[in-house]
């Protein structure tokens, strides 16, 4: 089973950029999937998640700025990321289980290698 993230880079504050997750046939609806971040010196945090009903948690710093969205015809999670802020510098994991509650809290044993955002 893989989660595959992409779509990161290097934007301007105020930029935006659309992270993927792509995930193996093993990753279906059923599964609650979400995104997390972890600066340099920090904990790893919640970003966004998304479970197999459609219901979703943003964390507050990202609230009415990022989107979280994914597609299970492609098994594929997305991350729309608008008005970035220097503060979003992170990087990025996608994570998936088909139980809500450890993608809720990070507990979820299966994760992406990540993808660099960096807002200057």
């Amino acid at each position: 089973v893989q989660l595959v993230e992409s779509g990161g880079g290097s934007v301007e504050a105020g930029g935006s950029l659309r992270l993927i997750c792509e995930a193996s046939v093993y990753v279906d609806s059923t599964h609650c999937m979400g995104w997390f971040r972890q600066a340099p010196g920090k904990e790893r945090e919640a970003v966004a998640t998304i479970d197999g009903w459609g219901r979703i948690t943003y964390a507050d710093s990202v609230k009415g700025r990022f989107t979280i969205s994914k597609d299970d015809v492609k098994n594929t999670l997305y991350l729309q990321m608008n008005s970035l802020k220097p503060e979003d510098t992170a990087m990025y994991y996608c994570t998936a289980s088909l139980d809500r509650s450890r993608v809720v809290d990070g507990t979820s044993r299966l994760w992406g290698q990540g993808t660099q955002v960096t807002v200057s």
